[in-house]
């Protein structure tokens, strides 16, 4: 696996230094012997730009590492070139990151590249929908919000702490809008979910408080 990082970390000066291998070989011995250095220099090349360094991302996200993560992603000149599915990735994580520096605007944008492009599987569509929702309420947008986080739970979340969030917000919506029963059938499905993230926990027990006194 190391081997494997340290490719992908150095794969664009191993490609070059490949390549001059077979441009000398070329010189001394002809085309035929320098052919296969020429083609790993390519391979090396063409996964470079098409398929990214998103391993060693996934990696710093795990580990919390925003920064290296960002890094990372400012490391990809030519997001354009990247395969399609790998792009919409690229995009979601630049939101992310925006997110996590307050970058409203920022991250909405970034977001939305990577839902235009398609994401790779439902559940991660969801996620980013759950995320986009946020974002409006962020912003003051309650309806957008709205639209956004219904959607996601169409869509399908994740995890069951995903699925415990979109379900606050739906209820703290219905909270607002004064729409009391749905507000309660929301919240019955959040506490269903068993999440055990401390913020969604304690918001679980704040809106508890207030529930059970609501008509409806």
């Amino acid at each position: 696996m190391k081997a494997y990082t340290f490719l992908i970390r150095y794969r664009l000066p191993i490609s070059i230094i490949v390549l001059l291998a077979g441009i000398f070989t070329n010189y001394a011995a002809g085309f035929w012997p320098a052919f296969p250095l020429y083609l790993i220099a390519a391979i090396l090349i063409f996964s470079h730009f098409f398929f990214g360094p998103l391993r060693l991302i996934q990696e710093y996200m795990e580990s919390g590492d925003m920064d290296g993560a960002e890094k990372v992603l400012n490391s990809i000149k030519f997001p354009n070139l990247l395969y399609k599915p790998i792009r919409s990735v690229y995009y979601t994580l630049k939101g992310n990151i925006a997110m996590s520096k307050q970058d409203f605007d920022g991250a909405e944008t970034m977001m939305k590249k990577g839902l235009d492009l398609g994401m790779p599987m439902k559940e991660a569509e969801g996620a980013s929908m759950l995320q986009m929702g946020m974002l409006a309420m962020q912003k003051g947008n309650i309806k957008q919000g709205e639209s956004y986080i219904r959607q996601a739970i169409r869509k399908g979340l994740p995890d069951k702490e995903n699925e415990a969030a979109a379900y606050l917000q739906m209820c703290s919506i219905m909270m607002n809008k004064r729409e009391f029963r749905a507000a309660k059938d929301f919240y019955r499905k959040a506490k269903a979910c068993n999440p055990t993230t401390p913020q969604i926990v304690d918001q679980l027990k704040e809106i508890g408080k207030y529930i059970t006194r609501m008509p409806g």
